[in-house]
């Protein structure tokens, strides 16, 4: 049989264990005051046990969301089973300081928390015992990783030089475009460009010169579209757009203005200087095109035509 002695010698064993474990441990009553603050939560908040014990919780820390947490630990305390938060869900639950080197991407300290039914020797639950993980390293190593994923993700989508949609990735767009028109007839244009005489500006200036020239085309090109509208590099220096709810007037007055504003624009590289311009063919999207393979080909055509007309204008596809 245990004798007094034995009890509280292993009272105060377990005691020394819990406040030099390496995770924070808080208990709270039912009035959210704090009964046991071990030395995880004092390194880290900077306040000691005597600072916060019988103080209610969310005096001494504000930044503490009260009425969720309040919503979490009532479920605790009435359910009498535990709850539990992770950093994904909220990244953390105190802003502690992040000290580790391994770590210093972060600003805070993320942590996953557990809340936990105390029962008394009723069966009552009259405390939750509160534990903080510091899961700062998982989480970092985490963000890192889905952050490499997004720009690996970007970088398959996008073109280069230009930042625009690679070809392959507009063509999926245009054909998504094409089956949404083929359900509900809605106006959409497609307009197809390109530079004016590039062969001569790569030739006579070279080829950074002519990418500086793509850039800026592009550059232009994306200050005149809307969010909705899906804009590509198809090619070379030919470049393609899809104005959506847009019919074939409106997206010549799209593209007048990105032809005037290239028309206007100086390119600069190096000791150079550089005036160009474009031409444009525009297609509206109609119910006798069989596929979007027919209405680049009717863009195309209309391009052919703003090539043969003299360069530096728009033209509208009007049917063959």
């Amino acid at each position: 049989m245990s004798k007094p002695n034995d009890f509280l010698n292993d009272f105060h064993w377990l005691m020394d264990v819990l406040r030099s474990i390496d995770v924070g441990l808080v208990i709270l009553d039912k009035e959210f005051r704090i009964e046991v603050w071990n030395s995880f939560m004092q390194n880290h908040s900077v306040l000691r046990p005597e600072d916060v014990l019988n103080q209610v919780i969310f005096e001494q820390f504000p930044e503490l969301p009260e009425a969720w947490f309040r919503r979490k630990a009532q479920s605790v305390f009435d359910l009498q089973i535990s709850a539990f938060t992770t950093w994904e869900q909220r990244p953390y639950l105190f802003r502690f300081q992040n000290y580790r080197p391994i770590t210093s991407l972060a600003d805070f300290m993320y942590q996953n928390c557990t809340l936990i039914p105390l029962k008394n020797a009723t069966g009552d639950v009259e405390h939750i015992c509160l534990i903080i993980y510091d899961v700062t390293e998982v989480a970092v190593n985490r963000i890192q990783i889905q952050a490499a994923n997004a720009k690996l993700h970007e970088l398959s989508r996008t073109d280069g030089l230009t930042s625009l949609l690679n070809r392959k990735t507009w063509e999926m767009e245009l054909d998504e475009e094409y089956r949404r028109f083929s359900r509900y007839h809605h106006s959409t244009s497609l307009i197809m460009f390109d530079i004016d005489h590039f062969k001569a500006i790569n030739d006579n200036y070279g080829h950074p010169a002519g990418d500086e020239v793509i850039r800026e085309t592009a550059r232009i090109l994306k200050e005149n579209l809307r969010e909705i509208d899906i804009a590509g590099r198809y090619g070379g220096e030919e470049f393609a757009v899809v104005l959506v709810n847009t019919n074939a007037e409106g997206a010549q007055t799209v593209a007048e203005r990105i032809r005037t504003q290239v028309a206007a624009s100086t390119v600069f590289y190096e000791d150079l200087s550089m005036n160009y311009t474009i031409s444009l063919g525009i297609a509206e999207l109609s119910s006798s095109m069989s596929d979007k393979t027919q209405w680049i080909d009717c863009a195309d055509k209309a391009l052919y035509q703003a090539k043969h007309g003299g360069r530096n204008n728009s033209v509208i596809f009007l049917g063959s």
